[in-house]
């Protein structure tokens, strides 16, 4: 049987790689994997015993001595102390820890590996004003902080004569076949006189979910879709890994009487027949107080009056917009005798053609 072709790795393969080799095929047909498949138990015995030979530089150099001396059929190798007859689940057999070993300790490095916080998203209504006016405003938001009880670790360190599980030593040591090896203890992290129990508040992850409000800060003149950054508001990060970001999309609510465009407030301001033919001065609202606005005398619906810096703040500026008023006569619904009599008579004296425009020469 060639030992080399059972581990499926050439002659020349260095050490390391025959164990890679080993491990990954003991890994395949272990009785833990495999419970009752008498193919794979007999895989891995062989897998076992071939790396038993070429896992240790003395049998190997022979092995390959008797392998390579000429004759096609390589005599059986002898090693002294050494039983091929061994069941592989015996006492010269890799455990099912040792085998997953890496695995384990790969999937432990991960777990307490300080990782980024995740980013949160949360919409926040908006009024009118706010939006056009900018501001700090509070914000309560859901996160996960750090762990108050284990300060963000994720355990906390009793202190004990002796780790019970490497006996003090911050090592633990296991032997396969003449080869003794060693690992960091993971029950005390090497130090012997302590050892770390998980944190039962954040169940080992160092980070609680918590409530809090946070000051937004809210620049001028926001349109609904936008998103606001707050860095580093987030959840915090695992095990003392940085937080991640807050971002706050807004959705401003609609206003009873303005709209906007930019910085501009826009609004459709009625306007009485008597107003609107001899003038005067109005009240109108504005979003900070009210606001008077002349009409001029003889004005006609859909007239546009601006009322210069009564508008939202400019993103990025001191300044302000404008207020543009859009007039809207309004008619009364009713005229009693009186005012029928009144409008019967103005008509008599304005006999000037109000549509002529409309059917002049082009």
């Amino acid at each position: 049987m060639d030992l080399y072709a059972l581990l499926g790795v050439t002659r020349s393969a260095s050490a390391s790689e025959v164990e890679r080799a080993y491990r990954r095929l003991a890994r395949r047909y272990h009785p833990g994997i495999n419970p009752g498949d008498r193919v794979a138990a007999q895989m891995y015995r062989q897998v076992h015993e071939a790396y038993l030979v070429l896992g240790d530089a003395d049998r190997r150099r022979e092995y390959d001595r008797g392998a390579t001396s000429g004759s096609s059929d390589a005599p059986p190798v002898a090693f002294e102390g050494f039983d091929f007859s061994a069941p592989a689940d015996g006492p010269l057999a890799a455990t099912f820890s040792e085998l997953f070993a890496d695995v384990f300790q790969q999937a432990a490095r991960e777990a307490v590996t300080p990782t980024r916080g995740a980013d949160l998203t949360v919409t926040l209504p908006l009024s009118f004003a706010d939006a056009v006016q900018g501001g700090d405003l509070p914000l309560s938001i859901s996160r996960r902080d750090r762990c108050a009880a284990c300060r963000g670790q994720g355990f906390r360190e009793r202190p004990v004569a002796a780790c019970p599980a490497c006996a003090g030593e911050g090592v633990r040591r296991w032997a396969r076949g003449h080869m003794v090896f060693t690992k960091t203890c993971e029950a005390c992290g090497g130090r012997g006189r302590s050892v770390r129990e998980g944190c039962v508040r954040c169940h080992g992850v160092g980070v609680a979910p918590r409530t809090e409000v946070v000051t937004l800060h809210v620049p001028p003149g926001l349109e609904s879709g936008s998103r606001i950054a707050v860095p580093g508001r987030g959840d915090a990060g695992a095990l003392g890994g940085p937080a991640g970001d807050l971002y706050v999309t807004v959705e401003v609510e609609p206003h009873r009487y303005f709209t906007r465009q930019g910085a501009d407030l826009h609004l459709a301001l009625p306007v009485a027949l008597h107003e609107a033919a001899f003038g005067g001065v109005v009240t109108v609202p504005g979003l900070d107080g009210a606001v008077r606005v002349r009409i001029p005398p003889g004005t006609s619906s859909g007239a546009t009056l601006v009322v210069r810096g009564r508008g939202g703040l400019k993103p990025g500026r001191a300044e302000r917009g404008d207020l543009v008023v859009t007039t809207q006569i309004v008619l009364p619904v009713t005229l009693d005798a009186r005012s029928r009599d009144l409008v019967r008579e103005f008509a008599a004296l304005n006999t000037e053609d109000v549509r002529a425009a409309l059917f002049g020469s082009s």
